[in-house]
């Protein structure tokens, strides 16, 4: 089966998650290193507020001063982290599958060209998307995506002793007491 958005969906630009835990806050839209800038001037270009904080970081002691950043993320615009700055929710405009459009479609980051897509062996698709819920499955036209998430991969595959997860703070009201903020080391297995 193909995989297409579902008819006047834009879940995957609005809603955010909690991860890995709710102690790490929601998590905002993976930003590489080299991407950075880029969203940066996107946002300048469009006269948008953006949020960006690291999001994986590594280093050679088990020190939080000497982190290098992997990977940054993009918040949402919403004090609960939900909804992208770059998803026009303003306008009348509507993408070609009835949702609200992007405005910078054709320069998103990789993560967002990656989705739905969370694994390429086997082929994995993130069941909060409408249409893997609806559908289960898709196994044509995600070369993309595919190409997308092995580049990502490829950045995140590091040999250093120290991984760091940033907690970014942000999160529902009612789940204020639980969220933390700042550099957390990942658990050693």
């Amino acid at each position: 089966m193909e995989f297409r958005c579902i008819q006047e969906c834009s879940q995957c630009c609005i809603e955010r998650e909690y991860y890995p835990r709710k102690k790490y806050g929601k998590i905002g839209v993976l930003i590489l290193p080299e991407e950075k800038e880029k969203i940066k001037n996107l946002a300048k270009k469009y006269e948008l507020k953006v949020l960006i904080l690291p999001r994986i970081g590594i280093s050679k002691e088990k020190d939080s001063t000497s982190i290098e950043i992997l990977a940054y993320q993009m918040m949402g615009i919403e004090k609960n982290g939900n909804t992208c700055p770059f998803l026009d929710t303003k306008s009348t405009k509507r993408s070609p599958h009835g949702g609200f459009p992007c405005k910078i479609y054709d320069d998103r980051p990789l993560a967002c060209r990656a989705y739905p897509l969370i694994e390429s062996e086997p082929i994995t698709l993130d069941q909060k998307c409408k249409f893997c819920k609806e559908y289960k499955t898709a196994d044509d036209n995600l070369n993309s995506e595919i190409e997308s998430l092995l580049k990502i991969k490829n950045k995140m595959n590091v040999d250093t002793p120290f991984v760091w997860r940033y907690a970014t703070g942000v999160g529902e009201i009612e789940d204020e007491s639980q969220i933390r903020k700042g550099w957390i080391l990942e658990e050693q297995n």
